[in-house]
């Protein structure tokens, strides 16, 4: 292993800000090597003798993950170990080791090649998804088929670290993020990853720091090369300088300051100093997150993405599965709204019937898959109805475009109400609807959709994307999307005043409206919902809270006279320097 760093001069990478957190230290590179075996023919007199080390091995990584499911249990509480237990789920599938036991018969072949041959299938295709939860159920997949070769084998994996390092790795199973952190673990650093991947929820629960999606730290580290990392703006430095190392250092003193401050905020209203009020609710898709929402004051869930359900299953869940979820999630959020986004799928997102497109984000998704598919979507609505019969969820329609679809699917809601009508099955019968504007088509008439709905959300990753004709994923346009081009800027006010102009209220659930930079611009362009990532509740409310709405007022309009987004950037962080000289701007 190579410990002589090859890097003399400071370079910064960027990721995603995974679990907040600055931390200067020195690397422990992570490498997991794929078990290695050879492809053997055995003789018939042999099979019994492999079969029972097939089924010692698989007993040996039951035990494993029990313990780990254990540890999981003790370290994080009960409710946030359904991680694991889909290992063991895999683990314990009968029809997948049935196939097993029988190639080994029917092949004459050792364990370790028709294991990976036969689990090897299904992690090849979760491995073509671009979905991040699909990848994260590979990942998962590819864990539990190196655990059995690796007790087949009788080896051990690598899990007691010497002294305090931060890990980075191509990437971190929710296994592997759970055992390092038994370590003196500083940090997570991954090339792999987005802000719902495993190493992001377990390293927020964890309360251990950490960036993702670097894309090629792991090949430009080495052993105890001294890095910094930053998991508030998803930088990692690597080679840093004395100057950086403390720039560094008192952007850490400053965060811990300014976050000592913001603890008292948690039950206190998301209202400006003249008494002007606004919803702060958080974006969620695993309940996993409810606990850590609650602690963050959260005014509700703004946004939980339902199609996390359905992603990279063989079919959909059934009414009462998803009954249950949603169900779940408005219990734990009572008396606080929870807004369910019917299934958004298509586009990056894997779906259980999928189809060949050559552009799938101009293609079939989000609610054009749902209204040609009437009886999954009745199935939908008819569980989001029955756990609505406290009063406290809402429903949104996603990737809208037209006025046609929006009464379309009011019409299979109703079509769901009057089915439970008949069945006696309670309900709210005056849910509030709602629809996603994040299609340009849609800014356009939303004073025409306003009228059929209760309120509008913005989502703002998808509205900039198609607005600027710019893919944020695309690494070679990547920095043409900017989030405060006066195009946008402009867009947003006409989306508020049509909507508000007819009555409804408009949030906005997009990575925007969790913009320490953009607060007190949507507040005074007249948002009356923020739905961000949870760790930014606190923050957001601050600055709501240290402003008053009139002068939010004042610096949106003069923000919507500026011609270039550096003009807008460069007026805001001015003001924010001015407002809240304690709290650190990138």
């Amino acid at each position: 292993m190579k410990t002589e760093s090859t890097h003399k001069e400071e370079t910064v990478l960027k990721g995603i800000p995974a679990s907040p957190g600055i931390v200067i230290g020195p690397v422990f590179l992570f490498q997991k090597q794929a078990p290695v075996f050879e492809e053997r023919s055995i003789h018939l007199d042999d099979v019994d003798r492999e079969l029972g080390r097939l089924e010692q091995a698989i007993a040996r990584s039951h035990k494993e993950l029990s313990k780990i499911l254990e540890f999981a249990e003790k370290k994080l509480g009960e409710d946030k170990i359904k991680i694991f237990e889909a290992q063991l789920m895999f683990l314990e599938d009968a029809v997948l080791f049935d196939a097993i036991y029988a190639r080994i018969k029917s092949e004459l072949k050792n364990a370790e090649f028709i294991v990976n041959d036969e689990i090897g299938k299904y992690h090849r295709i979760m491995l073509a998804s671009k979905d991040e939860y699909t990848l994260e159920r590979a990942h998962d997949v590819e864990d539990v088929r190196n655990r059995v070769i690796r007790n087949l084998q009788e080896q051990r994996a690598i899990s007691r670290l010497e002294g305090s390092s931060i890990i980075v790795s191509q990437n971190l199973t929710a296994v592997d993020t759970l055992i390092l952190s038994r370590n003196d673990v500083l940090a997570y650093a991954t090339d792999l990853g987005g802000i719902t991947s495993h190493t992001a929820l377990l390293s927020r629960a964890l309360k251990i720091p950490a960036v993702v999606g670097l894309k090629s730290i792991s090949h430009l580290v080495h052993d105890q090369d001294q890095i910094v990392l930053d998991g508030y703006s998803g930088n990692v430095v690597l080679n840093p300088t004395e100057k950086t190392i403390k720039k560094y250092e008192a952007k850490r003193e400053r965060y811990h300051e300014f976050e000592a401050k913001l603890a008292g905020l948690r039950d206190l209203p998301a209202e400006t100093l003249d008494h002007h009020r606004v919803e702060l609710s958080a974006n969620a898709e695993f309940e996993e997150e409810l606990d850590f929402i609650k602690i963050q004051g959260a005014d509700g869930i703004g946004l939980y993405r339902s199609e996390y359900l359905i992603v990279g299953k063989e079919v959909f869940p059934s009414e009462e599965e998803q009954y249950s979820q949603y169900k779940l999630l408005a219990e734990a959020m009572y008396p606080k709204r929870v807004i369910v986004r019917t299934f958004d799928i298509g586009g990056d997102k894997l779906m259980v019937e999928s189809i060949k497109e050559n552009n799938p984000f101009l293609g079939w998704r989000g609610i054009r898959v749902m209204l040609d598919k009437p009886n999954l979507f009745i199935e939908q609505l008819r569980a989001i109805l029955r756990a609505s019969s406290r009063k406290n969820i809402a429903v949104m329609f996603p990737m809208v475009s037209t006025l046609t679809e929006v009464r379309e699917a009011k019409k299979y809601l109703d079509e769901a109400k009057h089915q439970l009508k008949k069945e006696n099955v309670p309900y709210d019968a005056r849910i509030k609807v709602g629809v996603m504007i994040e299609v340009p088509a849609a800014a356009v008439i939303a004073e025409d959709l306003a009228e059929e709905v209760d309120f509008l959300s913005i989502g703002t990753n998808d509205l900039i994307q198609y607005l600027l004709a710019v893919d944020r994923g695309n690494d070679v346009v990547s920095s043409l999307y900017q989030e405060f081009n006066p195009a946008v800027v402009r867009f947003l006010r006409r989306i508020i005043e049509r909507g508000k102009k007819k009555g409804v209220w408009v949030g906005m659930c997009g990575e925007m409206a969790g913009d320490p930079l953009a607060t007190i611009l949507l507040l005074g362009l007249g948002l009356d919902e923020f739905s961000v990532v949870p760790n930014m509740l606190p923050e957001i409310k601050k600055i709501i809270r240290s402003v008053k709405f009139t002068e939010a007022q004042k610096i949106a309009k003069y923000v919507l006279s500026l011609k270039t987004e550096a003009e807008i950037k460069d007026h805001l962080r001015s003001v924010m320097k001015k407002k809240f000289p304690d709290m650190p701007i990138d």
